[in-house]
């Protein structure tokens, strides 16, 4: 196609939105501004004034809104269809249940408002090609595909026989363990041949595996280093999930992009981690309202959570302080409706920012929006940024989220949302979201 050709169909296609107040998702914002967008692109955002005359797109191609801004990103989600936060919950769903469930957790998601989310183990590869496909509705899904740990590891399930668990693996489950070089290398290749955007690893015990601890390295240092040079011959960023400060700094001699969790983070750790711009992911979320949710836990993971929720409130501060790179994610995942960690919440998270983090409101949506993609290293999109040439991926919001970020964490504050350049939801045209059935 010529330039005069494409410039022509764009014409045609080029749409608009006007409002009081633009927020871009980094720098600051821009009153009485307008978004022109086309062919899944953004052409100009910024001041009314400053448009150039041939953008202007006619008044039945535009829509005024009281507040704009990217898509949100949320960097750490699972859709495994599980009912409770445990390993075995996450192990418990038939395939076609987990297909069901999380058929509605996607559409809650992008209902809430996030247009992007990288997924930390789950079955996001599948729900993409659905979605892409036009027979799901759903935000943009970034997979690892499955989480890896060492046996006896995080995303091991300690009760069940280590080959029943082999075999679940073989078969899709997105929790898999690996030991020893050669075996990890094995399993990031194979997390790529199935689609994966980028790898994840456990660099420390969790919270909702019983019988590891969370202050506990696992996998050795050659262990990790061979999987984070796998994963960058193909281009594909690391995920270390990391709670103790031994899985932490592991993680980090690696050379892992993001540390999620980070919760007994120390002062050399942030130092390390500003230096190398390694990223931190704090999934305050699962913290903060998985204590309100003590029946969505095992006894053993609850009692866990509870020391890990005050230690990380205080590494959170500091890395948030120390000018630590954040990027937003909740660790959400539940597919039981109406319980704090049910999908569909996630903009609790950037509340949880400033009231916990720090961050100022500005900080908390640059961390949930143009910072989000570099989650994905080489495999980032250009989106994030409402500017000319990224992906026409942005929300209206009812009010300012500037006077008070908790207008984010309510998906009903959420009036329109555009996947793309396509009005995915709007007060004509409401995505339907169960808010309280139990699937």
């Amino acid at each position: 196609m010529s330039n005069t050709q494409e410039s022509s169909s764009r014409d045609t296609t080029r749409s608009a939105v006007k409002t009081p107040l633009l927020i871009p998702g980094r720098g600051d914002p821009v009153k009485d501004a307008i978004l022109v967008y086309s062919l899944g692109k953004i052409d100009y955002a910024g001041p009314l004034a400053k448009l150039p005359k041939s953008l202007n797109v006619p008044r039945e191609r535009t829509v005024e809104v009281p507040v704009l801004l990217p898509g949100l990103w949320d960097c750490h989600v699972h859709f495994i269809g599980h009912l409770e936060q445990s390993m075995a919950g996450m192990v418990d769903p038939l395939p076609f249940l987990a297909g069901t469930r999380t058929a509605h957790d996607v559409a809650a998601t992008l209902n809430a408002g996030f247009t992007s989310v990288r997924e930390t183990a789950g079955y996001g590869v599948e729900l993409s090609q659905e979605i892409e496909a036009g027979r799901l509705i759903g935000p943009n899904i970034y997979s690892v595909c499955a989480a890896i740990s060492c046996t006896g590891g995080h995303v091991d399930h300690h009760t069940m026989s280590e080959h029943q668990f082999h075999e679940l693996g073989c078969h899709g489950l997105p929790l898999v363990v690996a030991d020893g070089v050669p075996q990890c290398i094995k399993v990031v290749r194979q997390q790529l041949r199935r689609g994966a955007k980028c790898i994840k690893i456990c660099t420390s015990g969790g919270v909702s595996s019983d019988r590891d601890d969370p202050e506990h390295q696992q996998f050795s240092d050659e262990e990790i280093k061979a999987m984070v040079e796998e994963a960058a011959r193909s281009q594909r960023a690391m995920a270390a999930h990391a709670h103790g400060l031994a899985g932490i700094m592991a993680a980090i001699r690696g050379g892992v992009t993001t540390i999620e969790h980070g919760t007994y983070l120390n002062e050399e750790a942030i130092t390390l981690m500003k230096e190398k711009g390694i990223i931190l992911v704090p999934t305050r979320g699962i913290i903060e309202d998985g204590l309100l949710t003590a029946e969505s836990w095992s006894a053993r993971a609850f009692e866990k959570l509870k020391p890990i929720a005050a230690q990380h409130a205080g590494a959170y501060r500091a890395a948030v302080a120390a000018g630590v790179k954040i990027a937003s994610g909740s660790d959400y995942g539940i597919s039981k409706r109406g319980t704090p960690l049910s999908h569909g919440h996630n903009g609790r998270e950037l509340e949880l920012a400033v009231q916990v983090g720090g961050m100022t409101p500005l900080q908390a949506i640059e961390a949930a929006t143009a910072t989000a993609p570099e989650v994905l290293g080489p495999q980032a999109p250009k989106a994030g940024i409402l500017t000319d040439g990224y992906d026409a991926d942005f929300i209206a919001l009812n009010s300012s989220p500037l006077d008070d970020i908790g207008v984010i964490a309510n998906p009903d504050n959420v009036t329109h949302v555009w996947l793309g350049g396509q009005l995915k939801k709007s007060p004509e045209r409401p995505i339907v979201v169960l808010s309280r059935t139990k699937l």
